[in-house]
């Protein structure tokens, strides 16, 4: 009796989490959101008003609105337990399970505890040595002074051991946790692992050189100069032209693996790594996984900057042109209104051919410049940003020339990020573009947007990052979201906090520009929500309408429990289910698996960000593993209540060699 009380409990609990199912609109308001969300394009959803209407559900459910707190699991949910607690719970709905198995042929699934406080849904895939190493890794992880000096101890105990005891030792330590192998053939045991309990890959080649502060430093400023000089004409911003003192890009960056340009046949060897992590993504996970990858290893960090700058020129002057601020698209300004914008100059030649290569969508709204130049061979980057100013007609580059040689360098990192996404396409996996430095950012996102229409016609295979502790990341996000919509596109998002804060923040009070980051945490986790509901908000008016709703694919790649939260909570009150495929969760490999393999095994899309590489060579990912942990130790002590918990409850059953076996089929 006693058991089946604890059983009816848990039953109450969950209902109460996920028994409030959102009614569906009548036929008529479903018409009226659809004739609406065709209707009016971006003036509802960008610009005043954005965010107030980004706010609500298609049916009244309220979102995140400025200044609420996101949803906590003591709402909705038992609170957390103490571990002696947490053990016999979870023992009896392991009973549970054990008596109550999956209909045969049907995939196992499992009821989800949102308060992420279950130690057996968030272990049963590893061994009982597995989660011993896990325990003393973020033992090692809470010791702030072993942090701190983690690379010299790290070296010392390799000089110390030699080389195989050396690599033994990592091997059953931190790379052990953190590293899912050291090529694409010894990672396919854990791959299959990971599927049969649910959970899919993102693999990440997390090789980096080893060099000091110095070397980088010099690559750094070399590679990102034109040889024709470093000019800084009128109208150039700071944020987009090298510095010495940030040159080093791995400043207070944690977890974000960095590239430094050496010469073109590294960016090649780069390229065929990627493609290399295509085909074990393709071979182990029967299409269901992805591959990240930074634009920073494919090509001369010079010309992102150079298109980053002109890019947010050609936006100054559109505001210049229209009287008001950001994207062009959402002036909503035809051909018309530029040509009367130029009448004055009479009749121009160079203004006439310029206005003849202006491009619009299938509404006539223009987007100034043919961007699909950028990812054509035939185009020059130099030829392609000019435009005539306003009271002389004459026409001004936005962009410096650019020496053919450099041009040339330009199309070779098309070339590269073409024949991956080409290659990901034909294996049937997908491709990650990762966020990088604001600076390098505009330039990122434009060429992975034009990648997204010329692949993305059928299916999400490139996705873009975005990160939200950026100040106009809903803006650019709606402004991506919008272009996808106008140009017939499937539109794939990852949401991330981002990796480069504190950088981000000395680089501009040092150069003089404003600060591109959320003033706090509370603001940024605003930002997520804001931005993850705007999208949810679209899937649910294109469900309405009948539309294709994985034309928007989003990640929610959050260790954040009440984002993760807030994100199901979402799902459930617009009417969103995991079957839909448009929302997925991500987290790292050997952090918060407390809430990805529940994820996974109760049947939401979840995925684990895989690193492999050498062992030597993954060292310097390591290193700023620890430091990463140790900027998050309240996740770590949650996450080490639950080891320990799970470790007695094995010793206490006599399951200390226990084997991982799962039957769960990732969504």
């Amino acid at each position: 009796m006693a058991l089946l009380r604890s059983l009816s409990a848990q039953r109450t609990a969950i209902s109460l989490v996920y028994g409030r199912n959102s009614s569906k609109s009548s036929n008529s308001v479903a018409v009226a959101a659809c004739r609406s969300f065709h209707q009016r394009g971006t003036r509802s959803t960008v610009g005043e008003g954005a965010a107030s209407e980004s706010t609500r559900g298609v049916n009244g459910a309220r979102f995140l609105h400025s200044g609420e707190r996101p949803l906590q699991a003591s709402a909705v949910v038992q609170p957390e337990l103490v571990s002696g607690e947490t053990v016999k719970r979870s023992t009896k709905q392991e009973s549970s399970q054990e008596r109550n198995p999956s209909p045969a042929g049907s995939p196992q699934r499992d009821p989800l505890d949102v308060s992420f406080n279950d130690p057996i849904a968030a272990f049963k895939s590893k061994t009982t040595g597995e989660l011993i190493r896990a325990y003393l890794v973020y033992m090692i992880c809470s010791s702030e002074k072993l942090v701190e000096h983690n690379m010299t101890l790290m070296k010392l105990a390799r000089n110390l051991l030699g080389q195989k005891l050396f690599v033994l030792l990592m091997k059953s330590s931190f790379y052990g946790h953190f590293v899912a192998g050291e090529n694409r053939h010894t990672i396919v045991p854990a791959l299959e692992r990971l599927r049969s309990f649910g959970v899919k890959p993102i693999l990440d080649y997390s090789v980096e050189e080893d060099i000091t502060q110095e070397e980088a430093e010099k690559r750094e400023v070399e590679s990102s100069v034109s040889s024709a000089g470093d000019k800084k004409e009128e109208g150039s911003m700071p944020q987009y032209h090298v510095d010495k003192s940030f040159a080093d890009r791995r400043y207070k960056v944690s977890s974000a693996r960095t590239y430094f340009y050496l010469n073109e046949a590294t960016c090649e060897r780069n390229m065929e790594i990627f493609i290399k992590c295509l085909e074990a993504v393709s071979g182990a996970t029967f299409g269901t996984g992805i591959t990240a990858i930074k634009l920073t290893a494919l090509g001369r960090p010079q010309l992102l900057l150079q298109l980053s700058e002109v890019i947010m020129r050609t936006r100054k002057y559109m505001e210049d042109m229209v009287g008001g601020q950001g994207n062009v698209l959402t002036h909503h300004k035809t051909i018309k209104d530029l040509e009367k914008y130029y009448a004055t100059l009479g009749d121009n030649k160079d203004v006439k051919e310029f206005l003849n290569n202006v491009t619009s969508d299938k509404e006539g709204i223009l987007h100034l410049f043919p961007w699909s130049g950028i990812v054509d061979e035939d185009s020059q980057l130099s030829d392609t940003f000019r435009v005539p100013d306003p009271q002389t007609g004459q026409m001004r580059r936005l962009i410096s020339q650019i020496p053919p040689k450099e041009e040339e360098m330009f199309r070779n990192m098309i070339r590269r990020l073409n024949t991956i996404v080409k290659a990901a396409a034909d294996l049937d996996v997908r491709i990650m573009v990762d966020a990088e430095q604001t600076y390098f950012q505009p330039a990122i996102s434009r060429i992975t947007l034009e990648m997204m229409r010329k692949y993305n016609k059928d299916k999400a295979i490139v996705f873009n990052t975005y990160q939200c502790y950026l100040r106009e990341t809903f803006r650019e996000v709606n402004t991506d979201l919008e272009q996808a919509k106008r140009q017939n596109f499937y539109f794939g998002a990852k949401l991330v906090r981002g990796a480069y804060m504190d950088q981000e923040r000395d680089r501009a009070k040092s150069l003089g520009y404003p600060d591109p980051v959320n003033p706090t945490f509370e603001a940024t986790t605003e930002m997520y929500h804001k931005t993850l509901s705007e999208c949810l908000r679209r899937i649910k008016l294109m469900k309405d309408c009948d539309d294709d709703a994985r034309k928007i694919g989003i990640m929610v790649a959050s260790h954040n429990e009440d984002t993760v939260r807030f994100a199901i909570q979402q799902m459930k009150e617009i009417g969103i289910s995991p079957e839909d495929k448009v929302i997925c969760f991500g987290q790292l490999l050997g952090m918060c698996d407390y809430i990805t393999f529940p994820l996974g095994q109760a049947g939401y899309s979840a995925y684990k960000y895989i690193p492999y590489g050498p062992v030597e060579e993954v060292l310097p990912y390591l290193s700023r593993r620890a430091q990463e942990n140790k900027g998050v130790l309240k996740k770590i002590k949650k996450e080490k209540r639950l080891l320990l918990s799970e470790i007695r409850r094995r010793l206490m059953r006599g399951q200390l060699f226990y084997k991982p076996k799962g039957n769960y089929v990732p969504i």
